[in-house]
């Protein structure tokens, strides 16, 4: 007997028609690029600084140990879905000389296809139909998106920063306790990610430590996503979850080589940390994907015991041009705080604007100012009233998005 509904479309003539599709928001910035495509093509100067897709070449020395490893038929076969053991042993080497944590590249870490495709199929692995997932809001869309996509629920809670660009620790740690006690089955697990995209709001280590400590008393299985882990532009780093005194007997982070090493297109990351985590990450990966071309990874080994120069060099570009939107920005008397991590700028819209919401002011930049941003609401229910630029364009041409910008805005105060 079919299971198919007899109230289900036959044949299905749409994405919307199968049933966990449907059951994905509708994706935010559809409207935003669909405008943005139409004035490209009509040979508008549009300076796009919607999706964070780094604009920097990948360091010469990296590319140059690819291309040497890319002729030899040898790696042209399939390579491992865990990664290879070279390239987790260096990621555990990074850990060791970075953070002073030691990982055993066979059993606490596995290479994924970016942090993306990782944290979409960890999710998938830990959860079952109707379990919760606890996810401070705003978030990068796939921290939502991953739960929904194993047939879980969110949990949202708002990510409140203070004027120093920390997250408010009490606010965030209260709001887990509320969620635990009120939700039913309880949670699951907690993601979190700082520095954090899209606000750009840091952590502290005590923060860690508490979160870590409320893992362990609530049962929660917590996920970190430190894609930023070298986007911090102050005195002091990012700390690393796993720095944490026993956040490895609950928690797995996630780094990634996309903007450190300015490799978004090669798709590297891994997720590091608890054992049983990491060996569930591992066995579902087995059944879906032979691993990434072997060259890219041999080039990832090279990138991660090569000196790190070229990390501090690009983090500097990053800071350099955050001063200059925000400074261009401030002065067209739009008030937006400084970034002090990541490759964003989280703005709120101004006051006179704040009636459009996050998407038509988005889409009113694009039509009266030229410059593509990301509407906040993209980023979950607390991220509407904001708008984020990606800082993917020279200085010179943020300056020009921050003047014309004031001159639209100008325009509505004429």
């Amino acid at each position: 007997m079919s299971d198919i509904s007899p109230e289900a479309p036959w044949p299905p003539r749409s994405a919307a028609d199968f049933p966990r599709l449907s059951g994905l928001p509708a994706y935010v910035f559809a409207q935003v690029n669909a405008e943005k495509a139409e004035r490209i093509a009509a040979g508008e100067d549009v300076i796009d600084l919607g999706m964070g897709n780094p604009d920097l070449g990948t360091p010469g020395h990296i590319v140059d140990e690819m291309v040497a490893h890319a002729a030899d038929p040898r790696h042209h076969r399939y390579s491992a879905s865990r990664g290879i053991h070279g390239l987790r042993e260096a990621m555990a080497e990074h850990y060791a000389e970075r953070y002073g944590v030691t990982l055993d590249p066979e059993t606490q870490v596995v290479v994924t296809i970016g942090a993306k495709e990782g944290i979409a199929h960890l999710m998938l692995a830990l959860l079952e139909n109707g379990d919760t997932v606890i996810v401070p809001s705003p978030a990068y869309p796939i921290h939502y998106y991953s739960v929904v996509f194993a047939g879980g629920h969110v949990h949202s809670i708002p990510l409140v920063g203070d004027e120093d660009g920390y997250v408010v620790g009490d606010a965030l740690l209260s709001a887990v306790e509320a969620a635990c006690a009120s939700t039913w089955p309880r949670p699951k697990a907690l993601v979190l990610s700082f520095p954090n995209n899209p606000t750009t709001l840091s952590a502290t280590p005590e923060l860690l430590e508490r979160a870590v400590e409320l893992c362990r008393r609530e049962r929660l299985l917590l996920i970190h996503d430190f894609a930023y882990a070298d986007f911090s532009f102050g005195d002091s780093e990012p700390p690393s979850l796993l720095q944490v005194p026993g956040a490895m007997d609950v928690g797995v982070e996630f780094f990634s080589m996309s903007k450190s090493y300015c490799m978004a297109g090669w798709r590297v990351g891994f997720c590091v940390g608890n054992t049983a985590m990491v060996q569930a990450l591992t066995k579902i990966k087995s059944y879906l994907d032979y691993g990434i071309f072997q060259p890219i990874q041999i080039a990832a080994a090279h990138a991660l015991r090569s000196p790190q120069e070229c990390v501090g060099e690009t983090r500097e570009v990053y800071r350099r041009r955050a001063e200059a939107l925000v400074g261009a920005l401030h002065a067209a008397g739009w008030a937006v705080p400084e970034p002090r991590a990541t490759m964003f700028v989280w703005a709120p819209i101004p006051g006179e604007y704040v009636h459009m919401g996050s998407m038509e002011f988005a889409r009113h930049l694009l039509r009266e100012a030229g410059v593509v941003v990301s509407p906040g609401v993209g980023f979950g229910r607390e991220g509407e009233g904001h708008v984020r630029f990606a800082l993917i364009e020279p200085e010179d041409r943020l300056r020009e998005a921050g003047q014309r910008i004031a001159k639209a805005l100008m325009r509505k105060a004429a």
